[in-house]
């Protein structure tokens, strides 16, 4: 094991990452390692053994107080070795004392409970090919919503702020964004993008069900070609009834797990998930 050699990837390195969870069957969007850059391009990791791949993981810092885990991979051919656990001890370490997040595989929360994660709840990602229905006059282009207050509304649903995500996942080529104005306030918005398989919708932010239909609505009559997908909180009960009544189904489900005091967040908000990987 003391011959993995365990670096920050370079931003373009990120991309390997990305294909590395393609292969494990996570079905990345197509420009997501260029987003995932850009909140903190230090938090990418890569093990090497003789100069090549053996191992990624990323721990993303949001600001001074929080951090996600993801992309914790080691080359199949690799497992059983201990080279996960050397390079998961670096990761937890870009971290320093901020609480960590993760989505882990509902298998593994035993490994994470012994690194100090608690079980927050389950996100079940959701898919299916689905029809788009009509969209509502009152929706706009995401866009065209200021970002201090689409960062606002997303502070109820994530624990940290992350304005450089936020700008790069909303303005990237191929992400539509949609949002829902009444009065005024801004109700509900969401992204969807393109993925190696259909499109993925998140995340998907509302005061209620009806606002988070109406968003969706036009999200999906923006693209909606073969599959869709939607990660869903499984503690709000309204998104898993969204979902299921779109005729979507269970693809898999996730552990969201929490290092420290699982942060208080609006969870009857939050109808999808940005990413598995960074939150």
């Amino acid at each position: 094991m003391n011959d993995l050699t365990i670096r920050q990837m370079r931003p373009d390195e990120i991309a390997l990452a990305v294909d590395w969870a393609a292969a494990e069957g996570w079905n990345p969007g197509l420009s997501d390692a260029a987003c995932f850059a850009a909140e903190d391009p230090e938090g990418f990791f890569i093990g090497e053994l003789d100069g090549r791949p053996a191992a990624v993981i990323s721990c993303v810092n949001y600001g001074a107080q929080f951090a996600f885990l993801g992309f914790y991979i080691v080359r199949p051919d690799l497992r059983g070795r201990g080279y996960g656990l050397k390079i998961w001890n670096a990761a937890i370490a870009h971290a320093r004392r901020r609480v960590i997040g993760l989505d882990g595989v509902v298998a593994q929360q035993a490994n994470y409970r012994k690194s100090g994660f608690e079980l927050a709840y389950a996100n079940v990602r959701y898919g299916g090919v689905v029809t788009a229905p009509h969209a509502p006059n009152d929706i706009i282009a995401l866009t065209d919503v200021p970002a201090a207050t689409i960062e606002a509304d997303d502070a109820t649903v994530f624990p940290a702020p992350r304005p450089a995500f936020l700008h790069a996942w909303i303005n990237t080529p191929g992400h539509v964004g949609r949002a829902l104005l009444r009065d005024g306030k801004l109700t509900g918005w969401g992204v969807i993008r393109p993925c190696r398989t259909g499109h993925k919708i998140g995340p998907l932010v509302a005061d209620d069900r009806a606002s988070a239909e109406a968003v969706l609505s036009a999200l999906l009559a923006s693209d909606s070609r073969g599959d869709i997908f939607l990660d869903v909180p499984a503690v709000n009960r309204d998104a898993v009834a969204l979902a299921q009544g779109l005729g979507l189904s269970p693809v898999f489900e996730t552990a969201r797990m929490y290092t420290g005091a699982i942060p208080t967040l609006q969870m009857h908000r939050a109808f999808g998930v940005t990413t598995f990987e960074l939150g």
